[in-house]
């Protein structure tokens, strides 16, 4: 697992996996190594400005290359924006990186078939870089993002409440999602940054629909985990997960 980025949302992701995996005793737990490099540069700075904010690349592949020596069955990158450079990091890898947002796209076209409209809202880098609008397009989905005034606050709940003050603003996150149904005509928000994810966590209780890429990741990691364990063939099993 390579995290830090941020550390809250890693936190998040680990407290989903051990709390939904079923046990019985200790050993029923998933066996998992854990990478906080909590000091990568900033993701969406250097998407934004990559000739003057320094390239979180060179961080990542050394990760990725001291992982391997590990011999995992599978990384999962728990960042979404950092997926900007997937295609290189899996180049370095041996074991298989988990595509976070395709994976969740995949669960959404299974989740609401119906839905041709799809907000999206997450830092300016993934917005920038397109990870989740590419990975939308895909699957025949139109995608919706909102105004400036949209950004703004997702920056605010993003920046100024967690990743500076280690809080969830609860209500900003509601008013996010109500203005997005509401103006903008979506019944089906990807959250597609991490600390939006830990937002769901803690403010679930809303009537809006939210594909969760974190949640869905935990879900996945657990699925895999569990079924490599038992012996199944994990290439095929990471297959169709990857598959969209």
């Amino acid at each position: 697992m390579l995290g830090g980025m941020g550390t809250i949302a890693t936190e998040s992701y680990i407290r989903l996996i051990n709390h939904r995996v079923k046990i019985k005793r200790d050993q029923d737990y998933l066996n998992y190594i854990l990478v906080n490099h909590a000091t990568v540069p900033d993701r969406t700075s250097h998407i934004l400005n990559p000739d003057k904010c320094e390239s979180f690349l060179p961080y990542l592949i050394d990760d990725i290359k001291q992982q391997n020596k590990l011999d995992p069955d599978f990384i999962v990158m728990v960042c979404n924006t950092a997926h900007y450079f997937y295609e290189e990091l899996q180049k370095n890898s041996q074991a298989p990186i988990l595509h976070m947002p395709r994976i969740a796209i995949k669960k959404m076209t299974e989740q609401y078939p119906n839905e041709d409209k799809v907000g999206l809202i997450a830092t300016r880098g993934t917005i920038a870089d397109g990870i989740y609008k590419n990975e939308i397009e895909k699957v025949d989905k139109e995608v919706v993002l909102g105004g400036s005034e949209i950004q703004d606050l997702v920056d605010e709940l993003i920046y100024q409440n967690i990743k500076e003050k280690g809080i969830v603003d609860v209500t900003l996150y509601h008013r996010i999602l109500e203005l997005m149904h509401d103006n903008y005509g979506v019944n089906v928000v990807v959250l597609g940054c991490t600390e939006l994810s830990l937002a769901q966590e803690k403010g679930d209780n809303h009537p809006y629909h939210v594909i969760d890429a974190q949640s869905i990741i935990a879900d996945v990691t657990i699925e895999l985990a569990t079924q490599i364990r038992q012996g199944q063939d994990k290439n095929q099993i990471i297959k169709h997960y990857q598959e969209v």
